[in-house]
């Protein structure tokens, strides 16, 4: 997960987003330096503003910044110094990781789809997978649930003709690696890479 800083663009203000929403759907709630962003039909925390920031923290990048466990605690700090008792609950795991397709079989309800399970390293996803290439062996790039892809779009858990598809595996377009196929296909990484590893793109 990446957390942005951009003093000259929008001033002092470290953005934490955890989920992507129409800005006409959310409601603020200030507590001094810091806003907790919310979704105003359901009150789900999707994100934060820490205005000031680089009286709170040292370092920051212009752009993207990687949270860490260290830079989460010190988050959670000013959350506390500014009157805010709570905890970000993030998964710091990954988003974009190498993946070693398990075992394939048929969709119960779709002709072109199939139901891949896939080791991530620390666990096996089931994800239902349209591309024509996928198969047995083959070492892929998966989104997790959570990942934001470069279109924007959030990976979610969902079903897909009524089976459970937890990540997306990947092609070179929708990572937006430049001069990507056009044809569809999934993205099939060299046999060395390690199921679980960062994939850094």
């Amino acid at each position: 997960m990446h957390v942005f800083y951009n003093q000259k663009g929008i001033g002092d203000v470290l953005l934490i987003p955890i989920k992507i929403i129409d800005r006409d759907e959310v409601k603020f709630q200030a507590h001094q330096d810091v806003v907790k962003i919310m979704d105003k039909g359901t009150n789900e925390v999707v994100g934060y503003n820490i205005f000031n920031a680089s009286h709170y923290f040292k370092d920051l990048e212009t752009g993207k910044n990687e949270l860490t466990e260290n830079f989460l605690t010190r988050i959670e700090e000013v959350f506390s110094e500014n009157e805010l008792n709570e905890s970000l609950d993030v998964d710091l795991r990954p988003k974009f990781v190498v993946g070693f397709v398990e075992s394939i079989d048929a969709h119960e309800n779709a002709d072109k789809l199939r139901v891949c399970q896939v080791d991530v390293g620390d666990e096996t996803l089931q994800i239902v997978c349209g591309a024509p290439n996928v198969d047995v062996g083959q070492k892929v790039v998966v989104a997790r649930v959570g990942a934001i892809m470069p279109s924007g779009m959030e990976i979610k858990p969902t079903q897909l003709r009524g089976v459970d598809s937890n990540g997306m595996i990947c092609s070179q377009k929708e990572l937006g690696i430049p001069n990507a196929p056009k044809e569809k296909g999934i993205y099939v990484l060299d046999e060395n890479k390690k199921a679980g590893e960062t994939f850094l793109f």
